[in-house]
């Protein structure tokens, strides 16, 4: 169908044309003691899900327009790392921070893409290599999981904006009786890399899904990462 007279098409054309948001993610990686890449990834899922339900967010709350602003459009979020006096400057601006094991990540209302507070434009998006010091457990049973792409290779940052957005993708899906229960327990959840012979299932069985864009990193159209929330 032409672009002409396809409805959707002309919601991206007006989506792309308004004014464009990202959410900001800091995660702090100290030289002595950086988090485990895991850890990270779940934290800064779990970074997205407290911004997104938090009171100032919702209705006409302070963050409420940005937040409107941001998901009309293609809910971008960029992870940039911090530490020492960086992290204490992030760490003052408005937000929430979110603490896994030994991850902490702050996530912000989101900016014009063109306008980051200062304390934030100056860190650096490179330098989130974090690896884990063993291979991860498996889910525990029923836990919520991002599922990522075995096939696709991904820094530390990119995988936790990824999983961050399959995490959002997901809370959108849930009706509202498990959503307010996931957000009671505290938004427990899992990211794994799915095995290579489980992805195609994963793939098929309609869950939500992400498709990066493809303005870092990875090629437009790739498929990251896969929301499986209640199993």
């Amino acid at each position: 169908m032409s672009t002409a007279t396809d409805p959707f098409a002309r919601r991206v054309e007006d989506r792309d044309a308004a004014p464009q948001y990202v959410l900001p993610l800091v995660v702090r990686i100290e030289r002595e003691a950086p988090p485990a890449r895991t850890d990270a990834l779940e934290t800064a899922a779990r970074a997205v899900l407290l911004l997104l339900t938090d009171e100032r967010s919702a209705d006409e709350g302070e963050w409420a327009a940005a937040v409107r602003d941001w998901q009309d459009g293609r809910i971008r979020k960029v992870v940039r790392r911090a530490r020492g006096a960086e992290w204490r400057r992030a760490e003052a601006l408005p937000g929430i921070t979110a603490r896994g094991e030994l991850a902490e990540v702050r996530v912000y209302p989101p900016v014009p893409l063109d306008a980051w507070p200062k304390d934030l434009a100056r860190l650096q998006v490179s330098g989130t290599e974090l690896d884990d010091p063993a291979p991860p457990g498996s889910p525990r049973p029923g836990e919520p999981v991002v599922w990522l792409n075995p096939a696709v290779r991904m820094t530390a940052g990119k995988a936790m904006a990824q999983a961050g957005h399959a995490a959002q993708l997901g809370w959108w899906s849930l009706p509202p009786r498990s959503a307010e229960a996931w957000r009671a327990a505290g938004f427990p959840l899992a990211v794994r890399t799915a095995a290579a012979r489980d992805w195609p299932g994963l793939a098929a069985a309609g869950l939500p899904t992400v498709r990066d864009a493809g303005f870092t990193e990875i090629a437009p159209g790739s498929v990251t990462a896969i929301a499986q929330l209640e199993r």
